[in-house]
């Protein structure tokens, strides 16, 4: 893997975990690779956030492990020195998109307008995450994009499920999508490790 368009093609479904026991990153990596699940993107939003990225990088290298989340400069060198595969940014600010540049890792920004996607695409980046999905417009959006800006792919996050993801993934723009629904809350707190394998067999399935 050696660009984001890269990223969009591990899995139907990147799942967006939020880990606030370190102890549990290495468990939730291990049961959604045993579901199917090739990618994980590990939000910075936790003090132990970059604590679970170094040891799901350590012990568990068959997954690829990114983090979300980047809004400032520094999150992007953080994570590289943690052991993070790929970065991925809510939305671009050009101090946010020069770090991540300069870490030299894929990196999926956030893009939610034509506008932003255009100026990325400016700077050479055509994998983008599409960001907040559904409050953004959704599949009718992305669909309306395709034709005037065919040469991006993006993988949209924000309010999709297992129910709606299906026909985000009929479009021949989307190559992947960011799911928080893998790793619910309440699956964490009980560490339902099982469960969680159990939704990632589901969202695996989603492109056969």
């Amino acid at each position: 893997m050696s660009t984001g368009a890269d990223l969009l093609d591990l899995s139907p479904v990147m799942p967006v975990v939020v880990v606030s026991d370190v102890d549990d990153a290495v468990p939730v990596a291990r049961a959604l690779l045993a579901g199917g699940i090739r990618v994980i993107e590990l939000t910075l939003r936790t003090p132990v956030a970059l604590a679970a990225i170094e040891r799901v990088a350590n012990e568990v290298p068959d997954i690829v492990i990114g983090a979300g989340t980047v809004t400032a400069p520094d999150h992007a060198k953080q994570a590289l020195d943690a052991g993070a595969s790929f970065l991925v940014t809510p939305g671009v600010t050009d101090q946010v998109l020069d770090a991540c540049f300069d870490t030299g890792l894929p990196f999926l920004p956030g893009a939610s307008t034509a506008s932003e996607a255009m100026r990325l695409a400016e700077r050479g980046v055509t994998a983008l995450k599409f960001f907040p999905a559904e409050a953004s417009g959704g599949v009718d959006y992305l669909k309306s994009i395709g034709g005037p800006l065919p040469g991006l792919r993006f993988c949209p996050t924000g309010g999709i499920t297992l129910k709606t993801a299906p026909a985000y993934l009929a479009l021949p723009n989307v190559g992947c999508i960011g799911g928080s629904w893998l790793t619910p809350k309440d699956a964490l707190a009980a560490k339902d490790f099982s469960r969680i394998e159990a939704f990632a067999r589901e969202a695996s399935a989603l492109r056969g």
